[in-house]
């Protein structure tokens, strides 16, 4: 079943160009990333963003263990473009 979440949706939507950076809080297993990777991701998708411009980085997959150091995170972000998504900063 898929819970659609439109309020943080819009939410995020309505501030996606306002230069701040988005955070999105809540209890473990409750959504967040299901909202930016899938819900939102796939807005940007529809909107005519190209998916290499849309960057996914789940910190807690150990294929991304070395992105868990601030300056490996920047340098992978930096050699992206536009939209950054990361899940369980700590």
């Amino acid at each position: 079943m898929i819970i659609k979440r439109d309020y943080y949706l819009n939410q995020l939507i309505a501030s996606r160009h306002n230069g701040l950076i988005k955070i999105v809080t809540g209890l473990r297993r409750s959504g967040k990333s299901y909202l930016l990777f899938h819900l939102f991701g796939d807005y940007l998708k529809e909107q005519g963003i190209p998916e290499d411009h849309i960057i996914k980085v789940d910190l807690e997959d150990r294929r991304n263990a070395p992105l868990r150091y601030p300056d490996a995170l920047l340098t992978h972000i930096d050699s992206k473009k536009l939209f950054k998504f990361n899940c369980e900063v700590h």
